[in-house]
Parts: structure tokens; sequence; C-alpha cells
């Protein structure tokens, strides 16, 4: 059977730490959990940002913002603190990025005109995982928030986020990137040649004028490779500093409890430790009276109306002992961190208040 944390619990992360990462498969509440989190620390106090990945329409409505951006928004609340959220634009990101690395305007303009990165700043796989760390690592060292609070992407390979910024330096040393950026370079004729066989053979299958898109934009991209690496390898600093704390996110259901355990042992094999499991919708467990029992009183009963809900009771009490058995596996991969069961709520989140009625949970 899984534990229930105290309120003191997760209190603790948004209190103490920086940065907190919501993660975990889609479809399990995790927006709304980075929200909740992001208000609680705003009502301790602190200056709290939530990034979100895609939120629903009724919970930007909720945050009391018809559209939110790709720069923080402050929520309007009575809170000791401050609330804001934003919402993540891959390309805008990584449009600053490319401004931030490049050695004039004439190359940040060659890179954001050219098409093949049109196409691929906004769609290419991975590109979301990498800007939303590049946004976390934007806020932490060019804001003053007291709390960071990001919603990762929802994805169904475990560590994509997490090794983003290792793809990245891996594909700028790899050496079909090398070969292709050769002209810039002054390399070997024969380097040179190969690369251009190698562009032909492409050019067949995709087209001529994509792969000269593509070569353009590296050979414009030329210079710029060291401030991506470095801040590449900055943001997985960040990711394993003791100031950010991963939050793991998931439902009952038995196939994202098995998703949810095998994220946390490989964020675990990685070295970093889940320091609290959030589970929504929950089943309420009334009491701890076995389900079996329950029904057999039913039987006893001689009023049908209150035998059938006996029977109803019988029922909850046998989807949440199933539950719990489901979650006792996922409980014991996160030891010691703290297990916050979340109920199922008799509607969704439409304002603050049903944000805060999460919370309390």
């Amino acid at each position: 059977m899984t534990t229930t944390a105290t309120a003191g619990s997760l209190d603790e992360l948004v209190r103490d730490r920086s940065i907190l990462v919501c993660c975990g498969s889609g479809g399990v509440g995790k927006t709304t959990t980075a929200v909740v989190l992001a208000l609680r620390a705003a009502e301790l106090g602190r200056r709290a940002v939530v990034v979100t990945i895609d939120p629903a329409k009724r919970l930007a409505d909720a945050l009391g913002l018809g559209g939110l951006t790709n720069q923080p928004s402050r929520i309007e609340a009575d809170l000791d603190g401050e609330l804001w959220a934003m919402m993540l634009d891959t390309k805008s990101t990584f449009d600053d990025l490319v401004g931030r690395y490049a050695s004039d305007d004439g190359q940040r303009t060659r890179i954001l005109e050219n098409r093949f990165y049109r196409n691929i700043s906004g769609a290419l796989s991975g590109t979301q995982e990498y800007m939303a760390m590049e946004k976390l690592h934007e806020l932490h060292e060019g804001s003053d928030f007291d709390l960071i609070v990001v919603d990762t992407p929802p994805t169904r390979n475990a560590l994509d986020f997490l090794d983003a910024p290792r793809r990245l330096t891996r594909f700028l040393d790899h050496r079909l990137y090398k070969l292709v950026t050769a002209p810039n370079r002054g390399v070997l004729k024969a380097v040179n040649m190969a690369a251009q066989s190698f562009i032909r053979s492409v050019a067949k299958v995709v087209g001529a004028d994509v792969i000269d898109d593509a070569v353009a934009f590296f050979q414009a991209f030329d210079g710029m490779e060291q401030g991506f690496r470095d801040r590449a390898v900055r943001v997985e600093e960040l990711l394993r500093a003791d100031e950010t704390a991963f939050v793991l996110v998931a439902s009952p259901r038995r196939d994202t409890i098995d998703e949810a355990t095998f994220f946390a042992e490989k964020l675990v094999e990685s070295g970093i430790p889940v320091r609290a499991l959030v589970v929504n919708r929950m089943h309420p467990r009334f009491d701890d009276g076995l389900a079996e029992a329950t029904r057999e009183r039913a039987a006893t009963l001689g009023d049908a109306a209150i035998g059938n809900l006996y029977r109803n009771l019988a029922d909850f009490q046998l989807a949440a002992s199933r539950e719990d058995e489901h979650l006792s596996g996922l409980a014991a991969t996160v030891a010691p961190a703290p297990v916050v069961r979340v109920p199922f709520l008799p509607t969704d989140v439409h304002d603050l208040d049903g944000l805060r009625a999460i919370e309390a949970h």
C-alpha cells in the first residue's frame, strides 16, 4: 500500500528549491500539477513562474490568461508572493538562441531566413525538449524568479528532455555535420569531395533544393557551435544541481504506472533522484474495509436501495485496492520520496478555486 505524504512534504520542495521539473507521460495531469506547485510557492511568498508546454484552454482560462505567450505573464490573485505563467514557443525560443550566438546581424539573418531552418525550428524531433531546457536556463540565469516550475513535454521516451543537451553536442561533433560544413572550414579537398558525393546521393531522394537549403543553413551556422556546446553543458549541470528537484506525475492506470516506473528507473540510473511522486485521479478509499466484506454486507440488508449503495461502495473499495497494488512497485522505486494521492474531483479546473481544491490534497 502506498503512503500518503503530509502537506509539508511538497511544501519543502516549493519553499526550498529554485527549480522543479514535473515529468511523466502525457495525459496524467502533469501541467495542472506544475501550475498547482507554482501556485503553492506563490502562497508561501515566493515569486514563482510555471513554464507550460501545451495547457488546455480551461487551464489557461483558470489562470485568467486567454492566451499564454513565450514570455511570462503575471496572474492576478490574492497571494503573498507572485504567480507567473508562460507557454513554451519552440520556434521563438530557437530564434532567440540563434540571435544570442550569431556573430553579427548578417549571420543571424541568414539563419532565420533559411528555409531549412524555418522547417526544422519548430518541428524537428527533440527540438521541443531541448528548447524547454533552454527556456529553463534562460529564466534561471536572466530573471529574478525564486522558483521555476517546468512542465516537460509529453513523451514516451523517458529521458528525451534530459538527453536533449547531449544530443545537440553529439550532433555538432558528428562526422556528417563536419563534412557538410567542410567548405567553410578549409579542410582537405578530399573530405569536401566526400561530402559532395554524399550530398548528391541524398539529393536524388529528397530533392536538390532541400539539400541546398540544409547545406546553406549548416554553413551559416559555422562558428556558433561552441556557444551552443557551452550552453548545453550548463543546462545539463543545472538539471543535476541540488537546487533542482524532479517531481514524477502519474495516474493509477496500469499502463501509466508502468511508464512512470520505467521513467523513475531511468532517472535513478542517471543519478537523479525523484523527490516526490504525485498520482492524480485516485479512487477514494472511504475506509479500510475489504470489498468482499462490503458486498456480503449488502446481501444481508432488507432495503434494496441501501443494498445498492453498499454494492457501489464495494466497487469503489475494489478499484481503490487495485490502484494501491498498481502503485506499490512504483512507490518502492521512488522511495524514500513522498507519494501524494490526488483523488478524482467532481469537476474540471475552471478557476483558481479549482486549482486550490487540487492543492489541498
